[in-house]
């Protein structure tokens, strides 16, 4: 009797361990610490899923796109106007949102700018270089006002952190910089003006467009399809369970490097803002619209040769 019991665990072992050899691995590159890792560390408490994450902390944005470029992971977070301009080039990869949050421009409490207009005469801290989205786009709602932008202010580039210190410094009289950086600072008394999504209700486009998703080969997709689906759907219910949940959002608090309650409920403030609600046709005809925005806007540096955004850029879920 006690073989025969045996016997049934031991094939019980082997079928759940040869379940879980069959499981696709998704390789995805990430920044540590960075807002993608708080979200897949929530992922992986779901013992139901049917992918197994392999995690690869990389430096920086470019080296996830070297990493993903070279086939050493699978997929990584970026823009859409980059996946468009590789695939003009011959190249499969394809886009499925994350995030539509994407920066926003702040000021101290007791600045006498409160629109982009006031601007004018200013210093203005970037963060990014001058073929920084949002700046681009700025200048172009500056523009409706016969404000050019790009003549009318002190312009000081560089990455965020910096950005961050030069106005705390009094260096510059305004940020323009990545959400989370602003929410830092918001944090701290600073003042939102307008948000990236605010520039781009004020061209005219009233779709929640979202600036971040993950990229990866649309072949590699089109061969580990239902991993792929479950792992956006998890990646979904993931952010959401950080949104809905102290408990989950206890557990990501040391991933975000802050002690600050004020500064973690921002945090978690602006994160769940850009929460992707409706993702389909008026958004990605929107996408398509703002590209060729971009595309004028830098005078094609940002977005290549190609006049519109190229067919296949956005991956359909099924």
């Amino acid at each position: 009797m006690k073989t025969k019991v045996f016997f049934i665990c031991l094939c019980l072992f082997a079928s759940y361990s040869s379940y879980a050899a069959e499981k696709t691995v998704i390789r995805i590159g990430v920044q540590a610490s960075g807002t993608v890792d708080w979200e897949l560390t929530a992922l992986q408490d779901n013992p139901s899923a049917d992918f197994q994450l392999e995690i690869h902390h990389l430096a920086n944005t470019e080296a996830g796109k070297i990493a993903l470029q070279s086939g050493a992971v699978d997929m990584i977070v970026s823009d859409w106007i980059w996946v468009s301009r590789l695939r003009a080039t011959g190249s499969d990869f394809t886009f499925y949102p994350y995030s539509n949050t994407s920066g926003a421009l702040v000021v101290a409490k007791d600045s006498p700018i409160h629109s982009v207009k006031d601007l004018k005469g200013k210093r203005l801290g970037i963060a990014g270089g001058e073929l920084d989205k949002n700046w681009l786009l700025l200048q172009a709602l500056a523009g409706q006002e016969q404000l050019d932008l790009n003549a009318s202010v002190e312009k000081v580039f560089g990455a965020p952190p910096l950005i961050n210190e030069q106005i705390k410094q009094n260096r510059v009289d305004a940020a323009l910089t990545y959400w989370h950086f602003a929410a830092r600072l918001e944090a701290q008394g600073y003042r939102q003006i307008i948000d990236g999504k605010g520039i781009l209700k004020g061209l005219g486009i009233q779709e929640d467009v979202p600036s971040l998703g993950y990229v990866f080969k649309q072949s590699w997709a089109n061969d580990h399809k239902q991993a792929v689906n479950s792992f956006f759907n998890a990646s979904k219910q993931a952010k959401n369970q950080l949104c809905t949940s102290d408990a989950a959002w206890q557990k990501i608090i040391p991933l975000t490097q802050e002690d600050d309650l004020i500064t973690l409920a921002k945090l978690r403030q602006r994160y769940c803002e850009g929460g992707i609600e409706h993702w389909g046709e008026p958004e990605q005809l929107a996408a398509g619209r703002i590209y060729t925005m971009l595309r004028k806007l830098s005078d094609n540096q940002l977005t290549g040769q190609s006049e519109n955004l190229q067919p296949g850029t956005f991956w359909s879920i099924e």
